[in-house]
């Protein structure tokens, strides 16, 4: 008896492949990569840094949040997309343990902060279902219009080492593969509009604060270098005013009842980066 439920509720192992969701092995060399790799910038450099502190952490609490409720899923395509979707998830936080351990050095760490990142992940996975898979769904919106941007602005991305890039091209291009995986599973099982625009709203002033403490934190740790480098931080500081700008509309677009993150079209930018990995930088999965 127990057999038979188990096997009824585990339908989903045998699910077709993923279409347009493709899970690949990080290829780079972390420590290759300078310290202010991002246009010279200390302050953008450090941003993505501070970003990829959160990574493995992060990116484990979101596989965790669609687990939690995937055999409430009956769409095999779902499933098949949720399927892809945790295996680029753990190819991710991996590949940021990677690149985080080789930058982990006396006057350049995050591990107090990483350390009560880890005591708020064990906080929020104490927290209803449904509230979890909606933290997942905001996070993974600002994950997708992050990598979107990137991909966007190829000028800027001429400026980066080729392991940078190998990392956060990659990182970009699969955030907008899956991005709407996890909304597509909360809609499938919840479909709380309300509870997912509370949740947002909340997500939004944490991870703002999250990014801004944990930069500055960096930064801090780096001044030496980091503010004597004016001219890069100023081009820095306009990016980011920049970004956040030309992002509010997509944004904001979260807050519409029949907003799906698939409606926002990157196909352009990520056909021209698959190609671009693939020819000018040997990458597989990519062709």
């Amino acid at each position: 008896m127990a057999f038979a439920v188990a096997a009824t509720e585990k339908t989903y192992l045998n699910r077709p492949k993923a279409f347009g969701i493709t899970v690949r092995r990080p290829q780079f060399n972390p420590q290759a990569i300078k310290r202010h790799y991002f246009a010279n910038s200390p302050v953008m450099s450090h941003m993505l840094t501070a970003l990829s502190s959160t990574f493995p952490i992060g990116e484990q609490f979101f596989v965790h949040s669609v687990r939690n409720v995937r055999n409430r899923v009956d769409d095999e395509k779902l499933q098949s997309d949720i399927a892809a979707f945790i295996g680029q998830e753990a190819m991710h936080s991996k590949a940021h343990a990677e690149f985080n351990a080789s930058w982990r050095q006396d006057d350049y760490q995050l591990d107090r902060f990483q350390a009560w990142l880890a005591r708020q992940d064990q906080k929020v996975r104490e927290l209803p279902y449904s509230v979890q898979l909606a933290v997942t769904c905001a996070y993974e919106h600002f994950t997708a219009l992050l990598g979107g941007y990137i991909l966007k602005h190829p000028e800027v991305l001429q400026t980066l080492d080729d392991d940078a890039i190998k990392l956060w091209v990659w990182h970009a291009i699969e955030e907008i593969e899956h991005r709407a995986v996890a909304y597509n599973t909360y809609q499938a099982v919840y479909s709380n509009h309300k509870l997912r625009k509370s949740v947002m709203r909340t997500v939004t002033t944490g991870f703002a604060s999250l990014t801004f403490y944990a930069t500055f934190r960096l930064f801090m740790q780096d001044r030496k270098d980091s503010l004597t480098k004016i001219g890069g931080n100023v081009f820095g500081l306009y990016l980011l005013a920049k970004m956040f700008i030309q992002l509010l509309p997509e944004y904001l677009a979260y807050y519409k009842d029949d907003f799906n993150p698939a409606e926002i079209d990157y196909s352009r930018e990520v056909e021209y980066w698959k190609n671009k990995l693939a020819n000018d930088y040997q990458m597989a999965g990519f062709a």
